[in-house]
């Protein structure tokens, strides 16, 4: 898992249900590498979820799908806080624990937000999602990878992604009311795409500028 210095800030790991949550499964055999591929089938199911919505022609159904990806989408995001809460603050962490730590979080990225494409026929759309969500990730590892602290900036982080697709899913949930096809979860996948370029452009200036003036203090 991530050490201290490079974890995303959360206010939700000082909290009580937080706490009492650790507390639990800390007294268990689960382990945080456990729980972080854990997220990996959150993310799956939500996937699934989202792709099978877009095959229904039963709004009830579809709706129920709809809310369920949602579900399975915070889900996904509560693992994120469990693994390191567990790793750091429980002691349980394991050596291969920064491998276990990333590599689920792109296979959930990509899971979500093709399986999002899938549910309203905007395939490419999934995909450029997925793929600029990636790509702010590896800038913020590049950084670390030369020194650099964690840089966890928006406008379109993980956090910011996953609040947009989940209440996106819930609004698509109720589109019958208005004989809506597909428009909300096609506006959110726009929204996270351009997002996150701009997060990724973000990202990489601060992350020359800290480069350079590393180079210039030498």
């Amino acid at each position: 898992m991530a050490d201290k210095m490079s974890r995303r800030p959360l206010t939700s790991r000082g909290s009580g249900w937080a706490k009492g949550i650790t507390k639990a499964l800390a007294a268990t055999s689960i382990s945080p590498n456990q729980v972080s591929q854990a997220s990996m089938l959150a993310a799956a199911l939500a996937g699934v979820a989202f792709w099978f919505s877009g095959d229904t022609g039963d709004a009830v159904l579809r709706g129920a799908l709809l809310v369920g990806a949602a579900v399975f989408c915070q889900l996904r995001l509560l693992c994120n806080l469990f693994d390191g809460l567990l790793a750091i603050e429980a002691g349980k962490s394991a050596p291969d624990g920064a491998f276990w730590n990333e590599f689920p979080d792109r296979v959930a990225d990509i899971l979500i937000l093709v399986g999002a494409g899938y549910a309203v026929g905007e395939v490419s759309l999934g995909w450029t999602a997925a793929a600029f969500a990636v790509f702010t990730a590896y800038v913020r590892e590049l950084g670390g990878a030369n020194g650099m602290p964690a840089d966890f900036s928006g406008p379109m982080a993980k956090p910011h992604r996953m609040a947009a697709i989940t209440l996106a899913a819930v609004i698509a949930a109720l589109e019958p009311l208005w004989h809506g096809q597909g428009e909300v979860l096609t506006i959110a996948l726009w929204v996270i795409t351009i997002g996150s370029g701009v997060t990724t452009f973000r990202r990489a200036l601060r992350l020359r500028a800290w480069l350079c003036k590393g180079k210039e203090e030498q």
